[in-house]
């Protein structure tokens, strides 16, 4: 008996539809990232993207547990003295709440170029509306 080896050709990508409307931030984020890895599929394989595209609805809407709102910051620094920027939860959800699930969902992936492959079939949109229907066969909504 012969061993299976995955290839990129045999890989078939399906567009998922997810409403981040009322749920936490992280447990969303595990499920996205499952999503673009492939680690769902039968044919998952660490060293080939077989992932799936994901479009996330709803950003603004999704939630955190607790007092993370002002609590959890997010940091980042221009490598100019005086770069240094902190923002909390919710200064980045009035700035720009994609970039909340983005940066969620680029902690769960791979740190090499891989990774880099995987966050580009991440589709964010803040509202319902998203320009993929014509891609999109399923619609995944957790309640």
């Amino acid at each position: 008996m012969k061993t299976y080896s995955t290839k990129i050709s045999d890989v078939e990508r399906q567009w998922h539809v997810v409403d981040a409307k009322g749920q936490t931030l992280g447990r969303l984020a595990t499920r996205i990232a499952i999503l673009l890895k492939g680690k769902d599929k039968v044919m998952y394989t660490p060293s080939l993207d077989t992932g799936d595209y994901v479009v996330v609805i709803n950003t603004a809407q999704v939630v955190v547990t607790g007092k993370k709102g002002h609590d959890k910051l997010y940091r980042r620094h221009s490598g100019y003295p005086g770069g240094f920027k902190e923002f909390s939860f919710d200064e980045m959800m009035a700035k720009d709440p994609t970039e909340v699930m983005r940066h969620a969902v680029k902690g769960m992936l791979p740190k090499n170029s891989l990774g880099k492959a995987m966050i580009r079939k991440l589709k964010l949109y803040a509202g319902p509306d998203h320009p993929h229907q014509a891609q999109v066969k399923s619609e995944e909504k957790k309640e």
